[in-house]
């Protein structure tokens, strides 16, 4: 494998249902920006009572310092958090200066489950636990997303249909951590949106491995299908929302035609506003994902860039 972090295929799964018709959004309301107080949950990194904001980038001949000056200048803030993608073997980093003061979020490839489960990948884990440990900062680790799909190594229809080894393993990489002294990280667990294959065994809250492990839940959800934000994150906000703080760990919108990227920012921007549990949205900040036709990027036109910016720029942002 490359030493560069490799890049997670955005879910694909089609909607089971069609999608709801969300409701015009209200003009983005401005407001100076005040400091965002924490909430009390969120664990090593503390959810704020404002929406932190920020992206994996991945810009087509860009380095990602390059990335984050254009869209430093563009949006005329910082990330609140950079995404990066680390592969389940390879060496964790114990520093990343190019990302300044933003907070690190780390999506691991799992592997198969049995064998986290059994102990015999401990190794593994206790390396990247005390790599992490060193690291000292606060930060999120995102560990085989998309658990509920059947497009990874990790999902559960690829392991028996058993969500109980998900379960099992989760918890043991959670105490390894632990036992390393890796108090510093805040574990997000982070289904798909919807289920694929949408069957019993393989329902997301089946793969929940409990409140003490969990110090943000995630929820990945594109538009692929025209489905509004709420359709998205809904299901998710709804079963953990009063118990976790939300993280929508990828997003972005897909061109559609006609205006449909500036309005489904607009959309999501509007949603967020209305939903105090979530306390951060990531985007999928890229042009060159092999796997996929859509290009990402919320700059592809100029009323897309506009709605971002002013969204990023919103009392509900600034935290």
């Amino acid at each position: 494998m490359s030493t560069k972090p490799d890049i997670s295929v955005p879910s694909v799964a089609p909607s089971p249902t069609p999608s709801a018709t969300s409701k015009a959004a209200k003009p983005e309301e401005e407001a100076e920006p005040v400091a965002a107080k924490k909430t009390g949950k969120g664990g090593p990194v503390p959810a704020l009572d404002r929406a932190m904001l920020g992206s994996y980038l991945a810009l087509g001949g860009k380095s990602l310092s390059q990335s984050l000056a254009l869209r430093r200048g563009q949006l005329g803030r910082e990330q609140r958090i950079v995404h990066q993608f680390w592969g389940w073997s390879e060496r964790m980093p114990s520093s990343f200066s190019s990302i300044g003061t933003s907070t690190l979020m780390i999506s691991w490839h799992g592997t198969k489950l049995a064998s986290v489960a059994s102990g015999a990948q401990d190794s593994v884990i206790k390396a990247a636990a005390s790599r992490l440990a060193a690291y000292g900062k606060p930060l999120l680790l995102r560990w085989a997303w998309e658990m509920n799909g059947d497009w990874f190594e990790w999902c559960g229809p690829n392991n028996g249909n058993d969500p109980g080894r998900y379960v099992k393993a989760f918890r043991r990489i959670h105490k390894i951590f632990r036992d390393k002294g890796a108090d510093n990280v805040a574990f997000v667990w982070s289904p798909n949106w919807n289920s694929s294959p949408n069957t019993s065994s393989n329902a997301m809250s089946r793969y929940y491995p409990g409140d003490d492990y969990v110090d943000w839940v995630g929820v990945s959800g594109y538009d692929f299908y025209s489905e509004s934000p709420a359709t998205l994150f809904r299901p998710v906000v709804s079963a953990y929302g009063k118990r976790k703080p939300i993280i929508v760990t990828e997003t972005a919108a897909i061109d559609h035609g006609g205006g449909s990227k500036a309005a489904w920012i607009k959309k999501l921007s509007a949603y967020v506003r209305s939903t105090p549990s979530i306390g951060a949205v990531v985007w999928f900040d890229t042009d060159v994902q092999d796997d996929s036709k859509h290009n990402f990027r919320f700059d592809t036109s100029s009323d897309a860039l506009a709605a971002y910016r002013s969204m990023a720029r919103s009392a509900r942002f600034s935290g």
